[in-house]
């Protein structure tokens, strides 16, 4: 008996020591799997413990005539990143995540957006990107799904919202040094 079949025996006895060997000999070649899928270390983390969890409790589904183990437990790891990438939380983070970015100051001092009026700052953007805006971080469209409903290509959303970004951070940026210097004289 291979070393491959006795740790595939142990995992169906349920033994523990078996799930660790697994993890030692498998885990940082299937988080790069992951993480080239979900494209966040934290999400990966949680994806790669999901993905032993599900080899745990579906070791009897492992075929060996199909394949070896490693790329059995590598389609796990594609399939549950791939369902990471879909759920709803993470594609509102991901939409999400450059805006917050882009609102709060180096120093780790946090500017609200109602404080420095992202809205009339994005309504100052021209129309084709100002919807695409409007679209994408104010009510939570996917690209995709913007691109469909402007009627352009997504490269040109990508494009457009790029575009878009870059001004808004030049707006922020002024914008919040007029907060912080008001703030400043009133205090």
């Amino acid at each position: 008996m291979s070393l491959q079949d006795n740790l595939i025996e142990r995992l169906k006895q349920r033994d523990a020591s078996a799930l660790s060997e697994l993890y030692d000999a498998y885990s940082g070649a299937l988080y790069g799997v992951v993480l080239r899928i979900v494209r966040t270390p934290e999400v990966a983390e949680q994806v790669l413990q999901d993905v032993f969890l599900k080899a745990w409790r579906n070791i009897e589904a492992y075929d060996p005539a199909k394949g070896r183990l490693f790329t059995w437990l590598v389609n796990i790891a594609r399939n549950a990143a791939i369902d990471a990438v879909r759920s709803a939380s993470y594609r509102q983070q991901q939409k999400t995540d450059s805006l917050e970015t882009l609102v709060h100051s180096p120093g780790g001092q946090g500017v609200h957006p109602d404080h420095i009026g992202l809205r009339e700052l994005v309504a100052q953007l021209e129309e084709k990107h100002r919807t695409l805006i409007e679209l994408l971080y104010f009510q939570g469209y996917t690209q995709e799904e913007a691109a469909e409903a402007v009627g352009i290509p997504l490269g040109t959303v990508k494009t457009r919202v790029r575009w878009a970004l870059r001004e808004l951070r030049r707006a922020f940026g002024e914008q919040v040094q007029v907060v912080l210097l008001t703030s400043l004289f009133l205090f």
